[in-house]
């Protein structure tokens, strides 16, 4: 147990154990207002997010629980995001929902939770990096105090996510599917 516990406390599981405690902070600066608070912290999500995966391959420290405390992390820190965005009206409701959908999808496909590394689509992995944007997009214009790109537009971006997020879970199943009749037919 002592030997599980000391693997997964590395300095790169901490980076992005912050990243995933500035979650919630996100959220209620963003629904509070708080415009520098709101860009600071997801900033610091962004380098975190870059950081701790090079950290973690420097050291050593690349294990299939730190790939899903990172992914984890990643989708709680955009629902967080992405929820206060719906609140405020930039966003489609369905956009954080889907993405925890999505999440959920990839951790069972991948029977992650049995220990075997994520696996992600092509789709997947770029939806992954797009669901940062709409977040980073609204948080430094409002930091800097632009009225360009206007919320329509995020919200545009927010649809496309959406659909391509759909299409993403489709073509997950689909594969699924397809190499589970592929298995059954070879017994």
């Amino acid at each position: 147990m002592a030997e599980l516990v000391s693997r997964h406390l590395s300095w790169s599981n901490a980076l992005t154990v912050s990243r995933l405690l500035s979650a919630p902070c996100l959220f209620f600066a963003i629904l509070g207002g708080s415009i520098g608070l709101s860009c600071g912290l997801f900033w610091f999500a962004v380098a975190t997010d870059v950081a701790d995966g090079r950290l973690a391959r420097a050291r050593g420290e690349v294990t299939a629980f730190g790939g899903l405390l990172d992914h984890a992390t990643d989708a709680s820190f955009v629902c967080s995001g992405l929820a206060a965005l719906v609140m405020t009206g930039v966003v489609p409701a369905a956009l954080p929902l889907l993405v925890l959908l999505a999440f959920a999808q990839y951790v069972l496909d991948s029977e992650s939770l049995a220990g075997r590394k994520l696996r992600a689509s092509f789709l997947g992995r770029w939806n992954g990096v797009f669901y940062f944007v709409p977040i980073g997009v609204v948080v430094t214009r409002d930091a800097l105090g632009l009225s360009w790109p206007a919320d329509s537009l995020v919200r545009g971006l927010g649809f496309v996510l959406v659909l391509s997020t759909i299409a993403s879970m489709a073509d997950r199943l689909w594969t699924l599917m397809s190499v589970r009749r592929s298995d059954s037919g070879s017994l």
